[in-house]
């Protein structure tokens, strides 16, 4: 079945989420998640985008961009291919890191604009992975307290509410959705689940997961399963198939 066409944006603002090829970490430490906000401020100027919002999870990204130069599909695969090659080299690894095609969708008025910036700060706090919207690291929201951000164009956020309202705003609860990753959430969020697989397999990383002896690998998937970790959790932080975490 052919492809639907992307949605094309007449603002140019697009609401982006790139995520990890079946749905497995992208991000082992921190070192990792700066890299990638290195590589979207280095692409800034070359692709001549705006970013207004970004949020990197364990397994995805949400971005929030204005693309005012090269098209968005030229972009993300400038993005997603400088940072997979750096991945890749750091981790020894070979093959694709992300999901072959991107989520985006137009933005194309300001009440929208602000619910997905809302939406992607707040990410971490429906994961369960923080309390407190300034408490996540790898998050835009801190750069907007920033008397001058080297990556975040905040003027057109503060042209709609001050500081003060952007704060209300952005810590209120709501059901929003925007590009939603999974309607299911896990019982056992990814900062625990990691803990939980290092205790289990002793190991840091997908990578060194992969590296355990096959039979090993399964004895330590039934135990996750026996701990109360999704299947598909399972599958993304081991880098395990789906269907090899169901059989066993």
């Amino acid at each position: 079945m052919p492809r639907r066409p992307r949605e094309k944006s007449n603002s140019g603002i697009y609401h982006i989420m790139l995520r990890g090829i079946n749905q497995q970490s992208i991000f082992e430490d921190d070192e990792d998640y700066s890299k990638f906000i290195e590589i979207l401020g280095k692409y800034k100027l070359v692709c001549q985008y705006k970013i207004f919002a970004y949020c990197l999870m364990s397994n995805h990204i949400h971005l929030l961009l204005k693309i005012e130069g090269v098209d968005l599909d030229s972009t993300m695969k400038r993005l997603a291919g400088s940072y997979a090659y750096w991945y890749n080299w750091k981790y020894y690894r070979k093959g694709h890191l992300f999901q072959d095609r991107f989520k985006s969708e137009p933005v194309e008025d300001d009440a929208y604009f602000l619910t997905v910036l809302r939406y992607i700060h707040q990410n971490p706090i429906k994961a369960g992975l923080e309390h407190r919207l300034e408490e996540y690291k790898f998050c835009s929201y801190f750069d907007y307290f920033c008397e001058e951000s080297d990556i975040i164009d905040m003027d057109f956020a503060f042209s709609m509410l001050d500081r003060d309202e952007f704060i209300t705003f952005n810590n209120e609860q709501n059901n929003d959705v925007c590009l939603e990753i999974d309607s299911a959430r896990n019982s056992v969020n990814d900062i625990d689940a990691k803990k939980m697989i290092k205790r289990i397999a002793n190991c840091d990383s997908i990578t060194e997961f992969q590296k355990l002896p096959k039979e090993q690998r399964e004895k330590y998937i039934l135990k996750l399963k026996e701990s109360g970790l999704a299947l598909k959790q399972i599958s993304r932080l081991t880098g395990t198939s789906f269907y090899l975490v169901k059989r066993l």
